[in-house]
């Protein structure tokens, strides 16, 4: 599968620095089991019939769930980052044009409302958040699952293994610095909080639209 790698776009780093599906680590790859089993667990309960993926990099969740035989779509605001995921979609016979070049700040209900909408690894880059969870609410129409890394021990993790010491262990592109609370808090604001899981070292959160009570 082709990802991003560290690239940037508009000065924004894209989609994943490194293939963490494919890595041969052990440790990462403990750490990324932990995050597919929640993920993965909290999509079985919901049982969509749609989903759509905000912030869906190279597309590797959007194929996995068509591969479930769910409606799944992804919006980026990569160019680069989306022309990945089409090229992995049809090395993989799927449609590209399920993937498309869309910031979460542009996201609308006619184009982008699903059973499921997912956010993963989205709100650390952004310069405003609160501007993206009201872009949300204008799409979420029944469940949102939302992730972010758990801060300090997202960079504390890094700087243990001996990455980006110079930035005190902060990941490339990441702009906001959430601890389980403080992203809890965010999201309760404009969601009903359902349920807080901690995949280590992430914060993923499941919630439903307010507008539903």
């Amino acid at each position: 599968m082709k990802v991003a790698g560290g690239q940037a776009e508009d000065g924004i780093v894209i989609g994943n620095t490194y293939d963490k599906y494919g890595t041969r680590n052990l440790i990462a790859r403990r750490m990324v089991a932990g995050f597919d089993g929640a993920l993965s667990g909290l999509v079985a309960k919901v049982s969509p019939t749609t989903i759509h993926e905000v912030g869906c990099g190279e597309g590797y969740w959007v194929m996995r769930w068509l591969d479930q035989a769910i409606d799944a779509r992804g919006t980026d605001f990569s160019t680069q980052v989306i022309g990945m995921a089409r090229e992995n979609a049809r090395g993989r016979a799927m449609d590209p044009s399920r993937f498309a070049v869309r910031s979460i700040y542009e996201v609308t209900p006619e184009r982008d409302s699903a059973d499921l909408v997912v956010c993963c690894e989205v709100m650390e880059h952004l310069e405003e958040p609160q501007k993206a969870m009201e872009a949300l609410q204008r799409i979420v129409t029944a469940d949102l699952v939302l992730s972010v890394p758990r801060e300090p021990l997202w960079r504390m993790l890094n700087l243990a293994r001996g990455k980006y010491v110079s930035a005190l262990g902060n990941t490339p592109g990441h702009l906001q610095h959430w601890s389980q609370r403080g992203i809890v808090s965010l999201v309760s604001r404009y969601f009903d909080v359902v349920e807080v899981l901690s995949p280590l070292p992430w914060t993923m959160i499941h919630c439903k639209s307010k507008k539903r009570h």
